[in-house]
């Protein structure tokens, strides 16, 4: 029996696993009234354990055998999505009346980690449509999430967030990419940067100047659009070759006189910073899972060599140099796998989560470039040679680091808060 006539996510879903995200037409997120706040529990429900375990098999069946291969050709994995799509591990979040399963963070995060296990890189390329999705979960009406984000469950599609920008880095106020609008219709002129899936999305969520006063706020400048990939004027660049994560589709888009119906715009015009940044706080807690899921990989892997290679008549695991850091790999770890599953239960009960989102981002991705370091040091020689996995892995967790916030905006955005909070206790 292969593994796609074994059970999905869609029937474990049916037997009665409760939705946990709620599909919005306006930002922040709010509680779901039928929803009640938890008591401390650190315990999987039964249906979630289903799913973690779907995600583990289809990981060490799927990805892993393959992973080294597509890192080397850095071909999309096209195959490996399309069998994750029919088993229900993308799309997760996608609300009910679009014919999606409507499931929370925490189910999606527990997905992430599992992928991540296996292949960053293919995780990103399966899970990068989430980001682009996001935005029109969270803000798009009744008809603009039929529309775009039905298709997504009716075959296994892509889609692209497009904010970042050349010489842009995390300035997103820096945003360049103007749109004016003439008519009925907005008319799109810029350039993206580093876009997940630019080359192979089937619409895009992009980021655009409306206001062309550099003194508006950017809260008030910028508004959201839904691009379909074939609209003229879309000319994605080239594939980057990057250090790692490399059978991912990275590109840049250039946007020529792209007319855009006022149809697809997401909330009204001027409130795109606030989409854009309320997307990351419902997908930085599964960016540290990934992360997690890469960490955890290292130091199993560490772990193994340790076991099997000897010095000086024992295994290297039994000196207390290698010891130590097995540990300490293991207890970053874990406090990692706690700070996602904290928010992205926060963001499940309708809690804002910006600072738990940031907490939980910037140690999975520091934690997880100390481990795969770590493991490549226990690996010795062998470590940083390609034959072995732990190369990959230290080349993949960079990333971790730079995209979708950077370990220094984490910071910024946790030590505001914690000022924030200092100013109002005084």
């Amino acid at each position: 029996m292969t593994m796609l006539t074994q059970i999905n996510v869609f029937q474990i879903v049916k037997r009665g696993l409760r939705p946990s995200l709620r599909t919005l037409s306006s930002v922040p997120h709010v509680q779901a009234a039928d929803r009640k706040l938890s008591g401390m529990c650190f315990e999987l429900s039964p249906e979630q354990k289903e799913i973690q375990q779907l995600a583990r098999k289809f990981t060490r069946e799927e990805i892993i055998p393959v992973a080294a291969e597509y890192d080397r050709t850095m071909k999309f994995p096209w195959e490996i999505l399309k069998k994750a799509w029919s088993l229900g591990l993308i799309n997760v979040h996608i609300p009910k009346h679009c014919g999606g399963m409507g499931l929370g963070s925490m189910e999606g995060c527990l997905i992430a980690e599992e992928l991540s296990y296996g292949c960053t890189g293919m995780t990103s390329a399966i899970n990068g449509t989430g980001l682009g999705a996001t935005p029109v979960i969270l803000a798009g009406t009744k008809e603009q999430q039929k529309k775009f984000l039905g298709r997504l469950v009716e075959e296994p599609l892509v889609t692209a967030y497009c904010v970042t920008e050349p010489g842009m880095g995390s300035d997103v106020n820096a945003v360049k990419t103007r749109a004016e609008k003439k008519g009925d219709e907005y008319i799109i002129n810029g350039e993206k940067m580093w876009i997940t899936g630019g080359g192979v999305a089937n619409w895009y969520f992009l980021l655009a100047r409306t206001n062309p006063d550099p003194k508006c706020p950017a809260n008030k400048a910028f508004t959201a659009f839904v691009i379909e990939r074939d609209t003229p004027g879309v000319k994605p660049g080239r594939k980057e070759i990057n250090m790692g994560q490399r059978c991912s589709d990275t590109r840049g888009i250039k946007f020529e006189d792209v007319r855009v119906p006022k149809e697809n715009v997401l909330l009204g015009e001027g409130a795109g910073f606030k989409i854009a940044m309320g997307a990351f706080d419902k997908t930085r807690p599964g960016v540290a899972s990934g992360a997690t899921g890469l960490a955890q990989r290292a130091l199993d892997e560490a772990t193994k060599y340790a076991l099997e290679r000897k010095t000086f008549g024992v295994p290297i695991a039994h000196h207390q140099a290698v010891a130590f850091m097995l540990a300490d790999m293991a207890m970053n770890i874990e406090t990692a796998r706690l700070a996602w599953r904290m928010s992205a239960w926060q963001t499940d009960n309708g809690i804002r989560n910006t600072y738990m989102a940031s907490i939980a981002k910037a140690h999975a991705a520091d934690m997880a470039n100390k481990c795969v370091s770590d493991a490549v040091q226990i690996f010795g020689g062998a470590g940083f040679n390609s034959e072995y996995p732990v190369e990959k892995l230290m080349r993949d967790a960079k990333i971790y680091q730079i995209y979708e916030g950077t370990s220094q905006i984490q910071r910024l955005i946790i030590s505001r808060h914690v000022t924030d909070k200092a100013k109002q206790k005084a």
